[in-house]
């Protein structure tokens, strides 16, 4: 008896050590091809921020150029001098973060009632939210613009920065799923106790929602960061503009200054890539959350 059960945990562990060894290979193959795709796609950024320390005359250089220059400084003085960036970059973290409040309280609420509430034309309501995704913003960015700048005047207002883009049928999609997978048992539970809706949909829904809240914040304050034609059709002044639109003004001038473009999309990408890095698990969290149920 020993002797079989000896022999039985032999071939465990054998089986172990092959399996460790099958899993350290895959693994190894995998980084061996992950790494020089995410180099290639390091590469440009980097250029970027590399690019932003040299003047016009390095960047059109035939050497290839690896190391910092010696102009950051310069370029950003000149890019604050042609466009008044930092005004312009402070408008685009106002807009972005009032937007992605306001606007993941209007999906989250929206979802909310998509989820709670039976009512006539729900399912004709849930289908116009999904077809307004199908529909090209160019399609209805002229009758908007003509209603917010000449029919209520708001030209070159945060109203019209903010409001106009504030629906977002993707976002109410999303939290209707992030809410539909919660289970009832617990908001039934707190009926039973006599808990009023808002309060169930505030302090049970919402801290159950947060890794989804959390990960649809990240992607409407990126769409608002990264927004161009909306704020570059509402805005003509520079003291509303924001920093995608400053930035762009920049092309097109008799004289263009590429080492001050590239400070300023070095400027625009690496808060972006912070937010990303710090806030990575969440973001990952919320939408792997609708693999399990």
């Amino acid at each position: 008896m020993s002797t079989v059960s000896t022999q039985m945990t032999s071939q465990n562990a054998k089986r172990v050590r092959t399996r460790q060894q099958t899993d350290r290979f895959n693994s190894l193959l995998i980084h061996a091809v992950l790494v020089p795709v995410a180099i290639l796609w390091l590469m440009p950024v980097y250029m970027m921020f590399i690019f932003a320390s040299m003047g016009d005359s390095a960047l059109f250089s035939p050497k290839i150029l690896l190391l910092p220059g010696k102009e950051a400084w310069s370029n950003l003085v000149n890019l604050q001098a042609d466009t008044a960036f930092l005004r312009t970059l402070f408008n685009s973290v106002v807009v972005g973060i009032v937007y992605t409040i306001l606007s993941v309280t209007l999906t989250a609420m929206a979802g909310w009632a998509l989820v709670r509430y039976q009512f006539y034309g729900k399912t004709v309501v849930t289908a116009l939210i999904l077809g307004t995704m199908t529909l090209p913003f160019f399609v209805v960015v002229i009758p908007q613009f003509i209603m917010i700048a000449r029919d209520f005047g708001m030209a070159n207002t945060w109203v019209a920065l903010i409001l106009p883009p504030l629906f977002n049928s993707l976002g109410v999609l999303f939290m209707r799923q992030a809410f539909s997978m919660l289970p009832k048992e617990l908001f039934e539970a707190a009926q039973v106790e006599g808990v009023k809706e808002w309060q169930i949909f505030l302090y049970v829904a919402l801290p159950l929602a947060r890794p989804m809240i959390a990960a649809l914040s990240i992607i409407l304050f990126l769409h608002s960061w990264n927004n161009y034609l909306w704020p570059l059709l509402i805005t003509n002044e520079r003291s509303m503009m924001t920093a995608p639109v400053a930035l762009g003004s920049l092309i097109g001038n008799t004289d263009i200054s590429w080492g001050s473009i590239m400070m300023g999309a070095s400027l625009l990408t690496a808060p972006m890539l912070a937010v990303f890095i710090f806030l990575q698990r969440h973001f990952m969290a919320g939408i792997t959350a609708g693999a399990v149920k």
